[in-house]
């Protein structure tokens, strides 16, 4: 579907196309405490383990805010409202939702001194005139004439001596895909589970240690597995990941595609 037509349809967020692929909502009993999935909204991790509610994670509301402390729009609120009701809901009008506003939030959600990509260019240059060059990117995405830049590679030294490449995106890159991820959070938030906690607004290591301790000390555990894969994200098929994504998601805010695609064929991961 061409971008302005996807863009115009704003009267349903989604079409009822059952998904392909399902995976079960539950942890093996025997391993981890049981814990609801996030489609029960009056639950939190916190309560599926059996322990009192922290701070962090506590009546979380269905609009997370941005790094820049504004929360996302009533309309992303819709497209959340419905993930949430209809699980098996495939999205397909997204793109309307890429707004100037949030392409605004998404660019002071950025880290400042953040080195640039292949493009060269800085937050702070990019700040200078930065409301008439985000109605340029709002443009060009919704056009179909936004094409992400390949990603400019870099080594971090590791603990063990060896080296760890890392995939530092373009400025306008970043822009766009912290949008998407805004978007694109509505929908899967909805599905991922309570005592999952890497890389989700409103998380961290912190409440997962958290959640670890309670466990260990309230709760009856045979076993504690800790386990690390190696080289995990080179070897992993980023194609089946998109294929995962379009089991909800039908068009994936096609024009910003290629930006998450450049992420993902990249065979890095990205820093922002």
């Amino acid at each position: 579907m061409p971008a302005a037509e996807l863009g115009s349809r704003t009267a349903r967020e989604g079409s009822g196309h059952t998904a392909r692929v399902y995976l079960c909502e539950e942890s093996h009993s025997g391993v981890l405490p049981m814990n609801h999935s996030n489609k029960d909204t009056t639950t939190s991790a916190e309560s599926g383990e059996g322990r009192p509610l922290i701070k962090e994670n506590a009546g979380q509301p269905n609009t997370y805010p941005t790094q820049s402390g504004k929360g996302v729009s009533q309309r992303l609120a819709g497209v959340r409202k419905a993930a949430r009701e209809h699980k098996e809901m495939k999205f397909t009008a997204l793109l309307h939702h890429l707004t100037v506003d949030l392409l605004r939030e998404s660019f002071y959600s950025l880290k400042r001194k953040a080195a640039p990509g292949v493009d060269g260019v800085r937050w702070q240059e990019y700040e200078s005139g930065s409301e008439n060059r985000l109605v340029d990117l709002h443009g060009r995405v919704h056009r179909g004439a936004y094409r992400a830049l390949p990603s400019r590679r870099v080594y971090i030294q590791k603990e063990d001596g060896r080296q760890r490449p890392l995939g530092v995106a373009a400025l306008e890159d970043k822009i766009v895909q912290q949008a998407v991820v805004t978007i694109l959070n509505q929908i899967y938030e909805e599905d991922f589970l309570g005592f999952s906690y890497g890389f989700r607004p409103g998380r961290s290591q912190h409440d997962a240690l958290d959640a670890l301790s309670y466990a260990l000390l309230k709760k009856k555990v045979n076993y504690i597995l800790d386990a690390d894969i190696r080289g995990f994200f080179d070897n992993l098929d980023k194609s089946w990941m998109i294929q995962f994504m379009e089991h909800r998601v039908g068009v994936c805010v096609q024009p910003c595609k290629s930006s998450l695609a450049s992420s993902l064929f990249s065979g890095l991961p990205a820093v922002s």
